[in-house]
């Protein structure tokens, strides 16, 4: 299994070339700063470095301004536990746009285009002991949206964002999190094979804060995701991890940015993708930036790929930036191979058939992540629909 690294130790600066997978090159920048206005992007051609993965024809017009809503309804359902709030709000509401602006094109026809923002309110001190639900089903149509989830200082909870049917859509998603709150939010992409879906995932993190992300991606032809970080007090901690098993002509896309501009902050971050079929294309670039005044920052971050079956491609660019030495320590690594011989030979010496030993590879490859979530439901259905992917790859 190929793999590159990178680890700078607590007092340590690095400089030079940053280590890659896939390819060198330095962190990745965006070709225009983040704007609420599509009209400070430019249209992107695939030429610039954060277009270059992407098969722009399959975005359905969303990063051309070709794109416009209608079409049957995109439908919303959440479901929330007493004491939540739920509000429909006007863009100018002081909420909407508070984690961060739009980075890219996509983004900024989301933020421009949608009709109403859904703003979830969890109040202060308040623990919810059952999650938060936002299902999201696209029945054709084209759409764009706003979610915008926000805790109160010292409040906790755990919030699941389902994505499910067909269409095309273009939405941001803000988290709030004030100071010593904790949230975990699981996103879920099971789209079916034709839905296209770009989205932008901004957290804002308070002081002593904990946020923990968990985004899951099976379905879609084309799904670009793009979750953020930042940080609004020291103190504060960010788990990112991510699955996503991409099949036959499928594009997924994670492209991660944790800016660490506050002293004293902590990120961890952890994808794991599986590929299978001829044109399954896979990208997961990871950005990391240490500003100098985030003295004390502690960071790390891995992506691993396994590839099923010949046909499949996976680019894989983890970025890390330091602008101080005064840190306790930063790392990444990537890793893309096959199946591990002696892992399928040790099962199969033992009796277990040959398809049967691949799903438990697969199954281990993946439990670590699904174990993140904490929630039986979910969990015990994301692990069938890894079987299932499975099965219908072996029939």
């Amino acid at each position: 299994m190929a793999e590159a690294q990178t680890t700078i130790p607590a007092g340590s600066t690095t400089s030079g070339s940053i280590a890659v997978a896939a390819e060198s090159t330095v962190a990745t920048r965006m070709s225009a700063p983040p704007s609420y206005d599509v009209a400070d992007f430019p249209v992107p051609h695939g030429r610039e470095e954060e277009w270059r993965f992407t098969p722009l024809a399959r975005l359905r017009g969303l990063h051309d301004g070709t794109a416009t809503a209608g079409g049957p309804d995109l439908k919303v359902d959440i479901t929330a536990p007493e004491g939540v709030t739920h509000e429909l709000v006007d863009r100018d509401d002081p909420r909407v746009g508070k984690a961060g602006k739009p980075v890219d094109r996509v983004a900024a026809q989301a933020y421009s285009a949608f009709e109403k923002a859904s703003v979830v309110t969890v109040p202060k001190e308040t623990a919810l002991t059952e999650p938060i639900r936002i299902r999201v089903h696209g029945e054709g149509g084209t759409a764009f949206g706003h979610q915008v989830v926000e805790l109160g200082a010292f409040a906790e909870a755990v919030v699941v964002i389902d994505h499910t049917g067909d269409g095309v859509l273009a939405a941001n998603v803000d988290y709030v999190l004030g100071d010593g709150a904790k949230l975990t939010v699981v996103s879920v992409q099971d789209w079916d094979d034709t839905a296209v879906h770009c989205g932008q995932h901004n957290a804002l993190v308070g002081r002593d804060a904990t946020f923990k992300s968990v985004v899951v991606t099976f379905g879609g032809d084309l799904v670009r995701l793009h979750p953020r970080i930042d940080y609004a007090g020291p103190g504060a901690e960010a788990e990112l991890y991510g699955l996503y098993f991409t099949e036959q002509g499928q594009h997924q896309e994670h492209r991660l940015f944790v800016d660490h501009d506050t002293p004293n902050c902590r990120s961890h971050v952890t994808y794991k993708g599986a590929l299978q079929g001829r044109d399954a294309h896979a990208v997961w670039i990871g950005d990391v930036l240490i500003q100098a005044a985030a003295t004390g920052t502690d960071t790390y971050e891995l992506n691993r790929n396994l590839v099923l079956t010949d046909g499949a491609r996976v680019d894989s660019v983890p970025n890390l930036e330091i602008e101080t030495g005064e840190i306790v320590g930063a790392g990444h690594a990537s890793a893309t191979g096959r199946f591990d011989d002696e892992q399928l030979f040790y099962l199969m010496a033992r009796g277990i058939p040959a398809d049967e030993a691949r799903r438990l590879v697969v199954r281990g490859f993946f439990a670590e992540l699904v174990q993140q979530i904490g929630l039986p439901d979910v969990e015990e259905r994301l692990m069938n629909k890894i079987e299932a992917e499975l099965e219908a790859s072996a029939a």
